[in-house]
């Protein structure tokens, strides 16, 4: 009787739970193809490749977090340098 009701508590949707899969050979060359054409410190990517060690899946989430940030950066820096280079032009 508890082996059908631990069975029904299991197969209950509320409680499932992905399961964490290592990243192939694939996706790390993936992974890695979407970091290039961007300056990282070696420690972004490593951890990046520590991540995919185990769950290939918050590897990518990671990846394009960090990817997300740095664009935003950049385009916040190349904003403020035409705005400067404008109020030069004007004096």
């Amino acid at each position: 009787m508890s082996k059908a009701l631990i069975e029904d508590i299991l197969d209950d949707s509320e409680w499932a739970q992905e399961t964490a899969l290592p990243a192939t050979d694939n996706d790390l060359l993936i992974l890695t193809e979407k970091f290039l054409g961007f300056e990282i410190p070696p420690n972004v990517f490593l951890q990046a490749i520590s991540i995919a060690a185990y769950d290939c899946a918050a590897a990518f989430r990671y990846t394009d977090n960090y990817l997300a940030v740095l664009k935003t950066k950049n385009k916040r820096k190349n904003l403020l340098l035409i705005e400067s280079y404008r109020g030069f032009e004007n004096n």
